[in-house]
């Protein structure tokens, strides 16, 4: 039987996308299903503009030359990759329309649901995850 997992991404900076993302690429990898919620902040690491630009926390900034010397990918190139091994991802309906967006400003292919929509995937998850 396929391992589950369930991730939640609430933040948006640089750290928090990498974090999803090797989780979510990781896990796929290794044959487990994957869903990661986006909501609030976190849905700047789906956002077609944002996620190009995703905020180095403060003080942090010599991190960048650290994923550039290391070869580690780009955020938009990690999305591509886990959209390709199948990770599905979840924009937050409340928090799309509250912010006033369309889900043609998010990368192709993903879902708009709300918590329920969620819930019924992670409520027999093997890993649940929120970042």
């Amino acid at each position: 039987m396929t391992k589950k997992v369930a991730i939640i991404a609430s933040n948006g900076g640089v750290f928090d996308a990498y974090k999803v993302f090797n989780i979510a690429t990781a896990a796929a990898a290794t044959d487990m299903e994957v869903a990661i919620f986006f909501t609030f902040e976190g849905l700047n690491l789906i956002h077609k503009e944002a996620y190009k630009q995703l905020p180095m926390p403060e003080g942090k900034e010599h991190f960048a030359e650290g994923f550039a010397k290391a070869n580690v990918p780009a955020i938009p190139e990690l999305v591509e990759m886990a959209q390709e091994m199948g990770v599905r991802f979840i924009g937050c309906q409340m928090t799309i329309d509250v912010m006033g967006l369309e889900k043609e400003a998010f990368v192709d292919g993903i879902d708009i649901g709300g918590a329920v929509t969620f819930l019924e995937y992670a409520k027999d998850a093997d890993i649940t995850l929120t970042f």
